[in-house]
């Protein structure tokens, strides 16, 4: 099973390296890594270009970050498709073997798990995990969302769905996630288990008042 990635990046330099590599080293073996860059104007696409394992680059400008998830997940060519920030890391190299593990059952359209907050600087540092929970069509009501960077989807989910609204900025993610599970009513499966370490820092916005209240970080994207 081929499993697409996609990071948008923009001036990624200080974090791009640990994010390229987190993929580089996963155990599953066949990974489809694409780069979709804002046209940066650091070390970035130098970065990028230490790391054969990455299948497709285009650097160029673009409308924001959603403008560029979309490009990617146009690109991808993998039964499964995941998103990956230029700033966070997966918690381990078996990551991708466990969502192509779940994706095995072909009932499954899709899947989350579980997310940490680490320290900017030091990734081994957790401020704050963000346990989902199993998915419950009310509980969007109420502002409920899967971590973003845990969510994985078949490709033709994205067919049959749509792809993001860019219009909407940081409430984009949301959005999706709630046309693809609550209105189209795909099915989800969750893995109780931190998958992905995410670094803190930066503006955020609060999106639940259920169970912990994660908080979601906004990812500005070069235009």
């Amino acid at each position: 099973m081929k499993i697409s990635i996609v990071t948008a990046t923009y001036n990624s330099q200080a974090t791009v390296g640990d994010t390229l590599t987190c993929i580089r080293e996963q155990r599953h073996p066949d990974v489809e890594h694409i780069i979709v860059d804002g046209r940066s104007s650091d070390d970035t696409l130098g970065i990028v270009g230490r790391f054969p394992h990455v299948a497709k680059l285009i650097s160029e400008k673009d409308k924001g970050i959603y403008d560029a998830m979309n490009k990617g997940i146009r690109l991808a060519t993998g039964d499964v498709i995941g998103i990956l920030n230029s700033d966070d890391i997966y918690a381990d190299d078996s990551v991708l073997s466990e969502v192509a593990k779940a994706f095995e059952d072909p009932a499954v359209k899709t899947f989350y798990a579980d997310l940490q907050y680490v320290h900017a600087d030091d990734l081994s540092r957790v401020q704050r995990t963000w346990r989902s929970g199993r998915f419950k069509k009310g509980n969007f009501y109420y502002g409920w969302m899967p971590p973003h960077p845990t969510f994985f989807v078949r490709r033709e989910v994205y067919e049959q769905c749509g792809l993001f609204n860019p219009d909407l900025r940081s409430a984009a993610d949301y959005e999706i996630m709630l046309r693809i599970l609550l209105k189209k009513g795909m099915s989800a499966f969750y893995l109780p288990r931190v998958i992905v370490k995410m670094r803190a820092g930066g503006s955020v916005i609060q999106v639940s008042k259920i169970g912990s209240g994660p908080i979601k970080k906004i990812d500005w994207h070069g235009s």
